[in-house]
């Protein structure tokens, strides 16, 4: 690894913007693929949003938190992994503000995005049991990091099966938007070549990822803010950035269920940030290093998801400025929760 100690703060700042810009284009390229990927193979863009996209558009993330970990910097690890959650779910209110139809939350409509809603919530209390709990580890992994991974799995199979034979149904108005199938056969790329497409802007992001944990490492050393903070509103709103391009996107291509399905895909494969950092983080516990600001952001993330539920599930068709309150109310919370940090 390159030695950036002597590095100029401007070239910093610039490495920082480059790698924004790099995931920024890739994940707007994500976005088509994803959607072609969700009509070839019947999976349906909620699935292939929640765990495709989801995955991929996090990675970048994955590799900052990581690197993080291995480097020590539990603190930065941790809020990275739970500010890009609260960051990504703020995304989803600026998407309801360019779906001007209806509110966003009515018109995506999708058992399966409720039923990962509710995952995430689950893998979201955790963390919390296991920062309240007793201090234990098994070669210096805590046993909830090794939860994690076997319920997000479950989870995945769960959101499967309530997608092929759903016990309930949203009801259908003149507003929701359904999953159909766009491309009507008219594209003949075959599809490994765009699980390949896709899998190469994988390895871009996570390029991006580990030279971003690298320079805001280094950013956190020579500026002496904490490392919560700039996990939580750096890194994690720049990894997070793919998010907010395929987020968008997928609206204007009118993929609701795929912009719906990314965000909330995204942010539980994001908790297994955690499970990541706990393995790379060799001086115990994870949860046990980190400090009340990085709790601070994990309360964000789960209240704004809280939040979002209830919206799938109120479903208002229009609220303030033509969005959910739902929206409303994570934006204030997110923007709250900003200035709080900031400047608490």
């Amino acid at each position: 690894m390159p030695d950036l100690s002597q590095t100029p703060m401007t070239l910093l700042l610039l490495g920082l913007l480059l790698a924004a810009g790099v995931i920024l284009a890739g994940g707007l390229r994500m976005t088509g693929l994803a959607d072609r990927i969700a009509d070839r193979t019947g999976l349906g863009e909620a699935l292939v949003g929640g765990a495709l996209l989801g995955a991929a558009t996090s990675l970048s993330g994955v590799v900052v938190s990581l690197s993080a970990a291995l480097d020590g910097r539990a603190s930065l690890a941790f809020s990275n992994s739970v500010g890009g959650i609260a960051a990504q779910t703020a995304f989803l209110a600026l998407a309801d503000l360019l779906w001007r139809k209806a509110n966003l939350e009515h018109a995506a409509a999708e058992l399966a995005n409720l039923f990962q809603s509710a995952l995430l919530l689950l893998l979201l209390a955790l963390p919390v049991l296991a920062y309240g709990g007793p201090d234990i580890s098994v070669l210096a992994v805590h046993p909830v990091s090794l939860v994690l991974p076997v319920l997000y799995a479950m989870g995945l199979i769960g959101t499967h099966r309530s997608r092929q034979a759903p016990m309930w149904h949203p009801v259908k108005t003149h507003e929701t938007r359904e999953d159909t199938d766009e491309e009507g056969g008219q594209d003949d790329t075959p599809t490994w070549r765009l699980f390949l497409a896709f899998g190469l802007l994988m390895a871009v992001m996570g390029l991006c990822g580990l030279a971003i944990a690298r320079l805001a490492g280094e950013l956190t050393d020579r500026t002496g803010v904490s490392a919560s903070l700039v996990g939580a509103l750096l890194t994690a709103v720049i990894t997070s950035l793919p998010e907010l391009v395929t987020t968008l996107a997928a609206v204007r291509r009118g993929a609701l269920q795929l912009a719906l399905g990314g965000i909330i895909g995204g942010n539980t494969f994001d908790t297994l940030f955690l499970t990541l950092s706990d393995i790379g983080y060799r001086e115990g516990s994870l949860y046990h290093a980190i400090g009340p600001g990085d709790m601070f952001w994990l309360g964000t993330g789960m209240a704004m998801t809280g939040i979002l539920l209830l919206g799938q599930l109120y479903r208002e068709r229009q609220g303030p400025a033509g969005i959910g309150l739902e929206s409303v109310g994570m934006l204030g919370l997110y923007a709250g929760a900003v200035a709080l940090a900031a400047f608490g």
